[in-house]
């Protein structure tokens, strides 16, 4: 086991790796920003090093200091969290040549699922079910584009084989539309990822966003533990989180996270990582690989038992999984609410300064957060302040418990997004389950049309 491990990531993921750290005896090395000089898990960790500046260009996306911070402490391995660094293949080998261990995947197969069209042709390979559409990149020539449509059938959804976080995708429903979306995908593409290919898919109007989380070590074991349903969703960023998905059955479920570990093991995969799907009409359609731990992680760690961040860490210091499929069971359900830093009916980013921080408790509850009374939110990073997990026996007791839990939650100072989470869980359709990516999106919507009469 590692002795030293550099945390190169910042806010709630980076205490959650902290502390994973210290229970299995291991010293931390906490990076940070100049702005992030005050915060819990720099004070800590057993050594801190400020990287840069506020601005995470010349920070945590700063991989010559990150390198150096890792030099200067003698740390053995560097966890990459989510976000910023976690899926660049660049890094993980610069990390690598460096004489440090990456956790996280090799660097070519972090290139292999980065790209959305090689990871594509990687899961067909595997017989992972994927979404109708082009078979690779689109090519050039304008009457191939509109045939390949054709074939699909619309609407089709354009998106960029670099893309993520809901970047670079644009749905079109007619033929006139197709060629101008294809050019403009393709532009924007570029500016944003440095890559302009873009590739098509049927656009299924209504499905939910199941994922498998899978763990893999290097020996090619593989195991998956289930599923998550993240389907409560507002331009394409996840709110809401739970695990198991509602209304689905076992049989499927099992079926196809065996073809995900199957997966796995062909791509060589080691670690965390985490299958992302369309589920419309019945069927599964692959959409991507997270070749990294996620943020709505701690629902199949409640409902598993299994710490995936230990996980993590184990493999990547060359131990075999400690677990075979059929010992992996999953009990009762979790529910994840991601508390962001935004108003909560306009979305508008509300750094500042927090006078009160009061989170919850009781039987169930867990709370993953970096913030405190005091501590100023900066502007300059994603507004996630914390996560509040609920578990219960059932669903309807996990959802009781989180009403529970955010009435009983207490932030001044700034505005936050708990007061639509409590009205989420109160709504009848959400208290049913089995909703669709548009959910939200379309219950907003109908909200301000309302509001406007």
């Amino acid at each position: 086991m590692f002795e030293k491990v550099l945390i190169a990531n910042r806010g709630e993921i980076a205490l959650r790796i902290l502390r994973a750290c210290r229970e299995l005896g291991i010293k931390t090395v906490a990076i940070h920003s100049e702005a992030d000089a005050e915060a819990k898990y720099v004070k800590l960790a057993d050594e801190s090093v400020c990287v840069g500046p506020a601005p995470s260009s010349g920070s945590y996306l700063n991989v010559p200091a990150i390198i150096s911070a890792a030099e200067v402490t003698d740390s053995e391995a560097i966890h990459p969290g989510y976000g910023f660094l976690s899926e660049n293949g660049e890094f993980a080998e610069r990390v690598e040549s460096s004489g440090f261990v990456f956790i996280g995947p090799r660097p070519e197969t972090i290139r292999l699922m980065g790209d959305k069209v090689s990871a594509k042709e990687a899961m067909r390979a595997a017989g992972v079910p994927c979404v109708p559409g082009s078979d690779g990149a689109l090519p050039e020539d304008p009457k191939e584009i509109v045939r390949i449509a054709r074939a699909v059938g619309y609407p089709v959804i354009i998106k960029a084989a670099a893309g993520g976080g809901g970047r670079g995708m644009r749905v079109v429903h007619t033929e006139a539309a197709l060629l101008n979306a294809v050019a403009t995908t393709r532009g924007e593409a570029f500016a944003a990822f440095a890559n302009g290919t873009v590739y098509l898919e049927k656009f299924l109007e209504n499905p939910r966003h199941i994922e498998i989380q899978v763990l893999a070590d290097s020996f090619r074991n593989a195991v998956h533990l289930g599923e998550r349903d993240c389907s409560i969703q507002r331009r394409h960023q996840k709110l809401v989180e739970e695990a198991p998905a509602p209304d689905l059955n076992r049989r499927v479920i099992q079926r196809i996270g065996e073809r995900c570990a199957e997966a796995a093991r062909r791509i060589n995969y080691r670690g965390a990582g985490t299958f992302e799907f369309l589920y419309d009409e019945g069927e599964f359609h692959f959409i991507e690989m997270n070749t990294r731990i996620q943020v709505e992680h701690p629902v199949t760690e409640m409902v598993t038992g299994i710490d995936l961040v230990q996980e993590q860490i184990r493999i990547a210091a060359g131990e075999k999984l400690r677990m075979r499929q059929r010992e992996i069971e999953t009990r009762g359900h979790a529910i994840e609410c991601r508390i962001n830093a935004e108003d909560p009916a306009t979305f508008k980013p509300c750094p500042g300064r927090i006078l009160a921080w009061h989170p919850p408790g009781g039987p169930g509850i867990r709370v993953d957060s970096c913030v405190y009374a005091g501590y100023t939110v900066p502007p300059y990073y994603d507004s996630l302040i914390g996560k509040v997990i609920a578990f219960g026996d059932t669903r309807e007791q996990a959802i009781r418990r989180m009403q529970i839990a955010l009435s009983e939650m207490a932030v001044e100072g700034i505005r936050t997004t708990i007061p639509l989470h409590q009205e989420l869980m109160q709504d009848a359709r959400y208290i049913r389950g089995g909703l669709s990516i548009h959910f939200l999106e379309e219950k907003l919507a109908a909200r301000e049309q309302a509001e406007k009469v």
